[in-house]
């Protein structure tokens, strides 16, 4: 089995008042329906409050995260599942729960982890 990456951006979550209420108890009902199916790996958000740092391979540490990229932000939920197919249609029980589309990614093969 494939280990998937389902994860939105925190900019995705457009929903406010009690829309965003409702939308966070249904995708905590989606990740025990994930956990009772026995295919919960890890689930949760980045602390936005915190910024990051960036460790060279020296040590050296700088604030921020590579100046290059994206901000790496939003909620992410990480299960695993036999097929692509399976996660496709986790990915969109989130997607509702959550009410904002979900990035859809599969973890490369390490046979030790």
């Amino acid at each position: 089995m494939a280990k998937y990456l389902i994860s939105f951006p925190g900019a995705a979550m457009v929903a406010r008042g009690d829309e965003l209420e409702a939308a966070g108890r249904d995708s905590r009902a989606v990740i025990e329906a994930a956990k009772a199916a026995g295919v919960y790996v890890f689930a949760g958000g980045l602390d936005e409050s915190v910024r990051p740092v960036l460790v060279s391979a020296d040590g050296t540490i700088r604030e921020g995260g590579y100046p290059w990229g994206p901000s790496l932000d939003g909620g992410f939920t990480v299960l695993e599942l036999p097929t692509r197919e399976d996660a496709i249609a986790w990915a969109a029980r989130i997607a509702k729960a959550c009410r904002c589309a979900q990035e859809l990614r599969v973890f490369m093969f390490d046979p030790a982890s």
